[in-house]
């Protein structure tokens, strides 16, 4: 294992299409939910103890070797949204793309030849982190990073926000991100026991009602 490949993936320059995607601040800007680096710093943490946590706890099994099928059918059920549930599917083929590009494996070969429209982002990330010979917190990390990582970005865009301001939340949020790892590593740990039901099923309403209303704008900024 190279820790590299782990700079690699979580690079936001990897071609993996996350850079379409705001994770919810465009809605949630136009609600007036998120109006500068305080209310930005509040809606990542939500984001990261909800969303963030569950998809850190797919990825690491998905790394640890479950089931992917069965893994991609818990994200289904993690996610009433329809919306969001195409968001990831269409983030999952952008990133087995480029995954298979890189980090060449049967396991993305078969995964890729059973959901030929993508399976859910996470599960991707997880089995792309152990084609790249990463462990379960390397995958985790990625995911749960990637859940607060984009809508600081994408709020920068949207509200010209200092890029200074929305790199110190992330920065802020950083022992909390270090908690929601070690909770989805151990969630995961118990899948091979226990079953997918192990993984954790954190809900916000607010990110799935925001989705629906996001995807029916004529005109939008960001993919989701």
């Amino acid at each position: 294992m190279t820790r590299a490949a782990l700079l690699v993936l979580a690079d936001g320059r990897f071609p993996a299409g996350g850079h379409a995607h705001s994770g919810g601040a465009e809605e949630a800007v136009r609600a007036g939910r998120i109006t500068d680096a305080a209310g930005l710093e509040q809606f990542c943490r939500g984001r990261l103890h909800t969303t963030g946590l569950v998809s850190a706890a797919l990825a690491a099994a998905a790394a640890l070797g479950a089931d992917p099928v069965e893994l991609d059918a818990a994200a289904d059920a993690r996610t009433p949204s329809p919306a969001l549930r195409t968001a990831a599917r269409r983030l999952g083929r952008q990133l087995m793309r480029a995954a298979r590009a890189t980090w060449p494996s049967p396991d993305l070969d078969a995964l890729a030849r059973r959901f030929p429209k993508g399976a859910h982002q996470p599960v991707v990330l997880g089995l792309t982190a152990r084609s790249a010979g990463l462990g379960p917190d390397d995958a985790a990390y990625c995911a749960a990073y990637e859940s607060v990582g984009g809508p600081a970005t994408a709020t920068v865009r949207l509200l010209s926000l200092d890029p200074f301001d929305a790199t110190a939340v992330l920065a802020r949020l950083a022992p909390e991100l270090d908690q929601v790892v070690e909770r989805a590593v151990l969630a995961a740990q118990r899948v091979a026991h226990d079953g997918v039901a192990a993984l954790p099923a954190a809900s916000a309403p607010l990110l799935e009602i925001g989705a629906e209303a996001h995807a029916a704008w004529p005109v939008r900024l960001f993919a989701s």
